[in-house]
This record gives C-alpha cells, structure tokens and sequence, in this order.
C-alpha cells in the first residue's frame, strides 16, 4: 500500500486516516517482523553491556565505600545498625541468618545431590526374623526439586544482598551529604505510600515465581533427564542424559528409532492446522453472524444472540461430552439414521481419521462461535457509519464494503484477542480430549498418540498413561517457545497495541 505524504494524510477524515494506518500496518507486517528478527543480535549485546555495567556498578560501590559499606559486603546490614537505620539492620541480618543455616543444614547437600541426582535409591536387608525390610535412601525427584527451590533461593539472597549493598552505600552518600538517611519508622510508611504498588504487587509477584517461573524451570529441568516408567521414584533413581530427548524427538534418520520423532512431527502439524482452522473459522463465521444479525431490516435481533448465548451458559464439558456420545459408533446419530433407512453401515464419525478431525472442527465452531459473535458485535457498532455512506455513493458493493472497510477495522481492533485465541487452540485441550480421547489410535504412531491428538494431550496422555516425563517435558518446551514467540513478535508488532488513541 502506498503511504502519502503528510499534507494528504492529514487531509483525510478522520474514518480515511484510521483505515489506511490499517492498510500500512499490514503492508508493512513482513518487513518488520524481519527486522525484529535482525534486532536479536543487538538486544542480546545490550543486555551483556547492562550485565557489565551491573558488576561495575558493584565494584564501584565496594572501592568508593567506607569501612561500614565494606563491612556490608561481608555482614548484611552492619552498615545500617550504625546508621540509625536499626529495622533494615536487623531484617537483612536476619535474612543472611536463615541462608546461612539453610545452605548449610539443607540447601548444599540439595545442590551436591543434583550433579547426579541421587546414587542409591533403595537398600533392602534382612532383619533377625528373616524379614525383607526395605530402605528408601535417595529420590531423584525430591533432589531435583529441592535442588531448584535451593537455586531460586540463592537468586533471592543474591538479589537481597545487593539491595543491602546498595542501600549502605546510599546512607553513606546521604551522610556524607549531611543529610540523615530515612528511619525504619519512615520505610514502613512509604510502603503504604509512594511505594504502595511495591506492596500490592509483592504477593502476585511471589504467586508467579512459586506457580509458574518453578515449575517451568523445573520441567526444563526434567527435559534433561531419563524420567520416565523405568526410572520411577523413590524405587529407581533417574539421571542426566544431555540432549538425548532433544535428538529424539527431532530427528530425521530413517531408523526405528526415529518412530517418536515421526510422531512429533505429525502432532506437530495437525496442531497448527488445527489451531489455524479453529481460530479463523471461529472469527469469521462469527464476525459474518454479527454482521448478519446486525443488519438493518432483521427482526428478533435480541432473541437471536440470546439463543446464542444460552450456549455459552451450559458448561463447555457437559456439551462436548454429550456430543461425543451421540456422535458415537452406537450413539443416536447413526441409530437414528439406520432406522430412517439413510445407511446401512455405521459412520464412524469419531472413530474414522480424517472424518473425526473434520467433525472436531465442526463441533468446535458450534463451541466458539457465539463468543465470537458478541466480541464482534461491539466492535461492529462502533465502525464510523460515514465510511459505509461514502462507500456506497462511491458505488462500492457488500463485499467491497466488507473486505476495505469491516474487515480491516475488525483486524485492527481484535488483533490481540485473534492472537490470543490462535494460542489458546494450540493448548486446546477440553475439545479434543472430551470429544475423541485423541482417538483413533493407531500403531503408526509412539507414545499411545492418536490421529486427532494434539501436542497438549499427547503430553497428557506420556505423562498420566506411559509415564514418559522427559519426552513429555521436551513437548512442553518446545509448545512453550511456539506460543511465546508469537505471542511476542505478534503483541509488539499489533498496532492496537501501539495505536490505541486512534480508537479512543
């Protein structure tokens, strides 16, 4: 699309300017996702500079101290104990107390366990009645658990003993100043104060490093083990194995080996298709019933997206659980059409590959469409009704109408949510796993997959059925970095993201 010159984009309404910052933006995609490609080198360089300039930083605090900012250094809060600052004194003192009992009662041996994650798991004996008694000794989950929390801990202290550094050599420049530094007294009242969201966003900030950076830290982790139903805790210890899960699940030889990676990559695509079509069959057929439902001259609009709705209203499991079953090879789809003479054999309609991935697609829009439908009905209402008025004195037709100005305007506003949605389908787990189990199964693929398994519950499946964790945990990762590079580049790169005064 071609850009104009200042002068003319300012001479256009207000409607005109919007849509072609629209039309830009997507003529533009391509190269800017390129050149945030490019970029990757230079922000990596960046963030090494800020890392220098973080150590120089405390190098410099360290020469340029006193005797009580270097004794900080060593003893976290002697500086503050003789800068009337007693509270903080106390707290960090306290702090570097715990660690140092921790590391030493609990935390080193956590760390030293997880160069080998254990090396005997059980012992068994006979006691004096010629009785087996069995011994449990080491557990390489619970190392391997422990030794991360021991990990994340030691980053906490980290970071806290740099505060206490850094706080110390403040006091210090604010004495030398003449300048008395702030009371506990004062600290503690700033935390309702000017440093209120510090308190607010301390608990989700802790629920998020506890339930979410842990664990995924933890599955890496396990990516790189042997974890699977033959080296199960407590009875059988696992261990490090490299990258041997990595060049499992991508390789390309033609070997009998390459059986899971075959699978992988089978997943792997019906997972995108199914992720595209499921997302952009939802949006479009909703944004056509909107539009259909909004158009001047249809009577019972209220009544129409109130049935709509009243699908949302039923919970999603019960409907797709009931589908399942009438869809069924003994279900009441194929008795109905038996006794009404339409077939004579059963359909397969869950049970057939290619037919069951159609029919998961289909139920699903059944599923999807009526969020869709009230998304877009707000967004439809708001759409500048001159942009229409100008479009037909221009002489434009319905669909000229619907592909220069509707959709433009839709995929501008509901971007994030599009990419949200695209997303939540690759992890899509309710549908598939109540509709069809991942079945029909087949002995083409490993790991108990089916034809119309996704990534999500073929992962379900190795973890609850075979106990595969560490192929598992490759899955996992591999989703993980699918999801949020789009998620990123596509967030960073939306102009609803970056435009939203052009919408307010």
């Amino acid at each position: 699309m071609k850009q104009l010159s200042e002068l003319d984009y300012l001479g256009l309404p207000p409607a005109k300017r919007r849509l072609h910052s629209i039309g830009i933006f997507f003529s533009e995609l391509p190269g800017k996702l390129w050149g945030g490609i490019k970029k990757i080198p230079q922000k990596l360089w960046g963030l090494l500079c800020r890392l220098g300039r973080f150590f120089k930083g405390i190098g410099t605090m360290f020469a340029d101290g006193d005797i009580l900012t270097k004794l900080s250094f060593v003893i976290m809060g002697f500086g503050q104990f003789f800068r009337r600052q007693i509270g903080r004194g106390i707290i960090f003192l306290i702090m570097e107390a715990v660690f140092i009992y921790y590391m030493i009662c609990f935390g080193f041996s956590y760390l030293a366990g997880m160069t080998t994650l254990g090396t005997e798991a059980v012992t068994k004996t006979l006691n004096k009645y010629g009785l087996e008694v069995v011994e449990y000794k080491d557990n390489s989950l619970q190392i391997l658990l422990y030794g991360v929390l021991t990990i994340f801990i030691v980053i906490g202290f980290l970071w806290t003993w740099y505060l206490n550094i850094k706080q110390n050599y403040t006091a210090q420049k604010l004495v030398e100043e003449g300048v008395r530094p702030k009371s506990f007294k004062n600290d503690i009242k700033s935390l309702g104060d000017e440093q209120l969201y510090k308190t607010l966003l301390s608990v989700p900030l802790l629920g998020i490093v506890l339930f979410t950076v842990i664990p995924i830290f933890f599955m890496i982790l396990i990516a790189f083990t042997n974890y699977d139903y033959s080296h199960l805790p407590p009875e059988q210890l696992f261990g490090w194995v490299g990258f041997e899960n990595f060049r499992t699940m991508l390789s390309t030889d033609i070997s009998g080996s390459s059986k899971f990676a075959f699978t992988f990559r089978e997943i792997l695509v019906w997972t995108m298709i199914w992720a595209l079509v499921a997302t952009f069959s939802n949006y479009f057929l909703g944004m056509f019933i909107a539009i259909c439902i909004n158009k001047k001259g249809i009577k019972f609009k209220k009544v129409f997206r109130t049935i709509l709705v009243m699908t949302i209203a039923v919970p999603q499991f019960v409907s797709l659980l009931l589908v399942s079953r009438m869809f069924a090879d003994e279900g009441i789809i194929n008795s109905v059409l038996q006794k009404l003479s339409f077939i004579t054999d059963k359909i397969g309609f869950l049970s057939t590959p290619t037919l069951a991935k159609i029919m998961v697609l289909v139920i699903n829009l059944w599923v999807g469409i009526p969020y869709l439908m009230l998304i877009t009905t707000g967004v439809l209402m708001n759409i500048p009704a001159d942009l229409y008025e100008s479009a037909k004195i221009d002489g434009a037709s319905g669909i000229k109408q619907f592909t220069k100005i509707t959709l433009p305007y839709m995929l501008f506003v509901t971007g994030p949510y599009l990419l949200t949605s695209f997303t939540a389908n690759i992890n899509n787990f309710n549908v598939i796993y109540l509709l069809t189990g991942g079945a029909p199964k087949t002995m083409e693929y490993d790991g108990g997959a089916g034809k119309t398994d996704l990534l999500i519950t073929w992962l379900y499946n190795l973890t609850i059925t075979d106990n595969d964790y560490k192929m598992a945990a490759v899955i996992g990762i591999l989703v993980f970095l699918v999801v949020a590079i789009i998620s990123l580049v596509i967030y960073n790169l939306s102009p609803a993201m970056k435009n939203e005064e052009d919408f307010q």
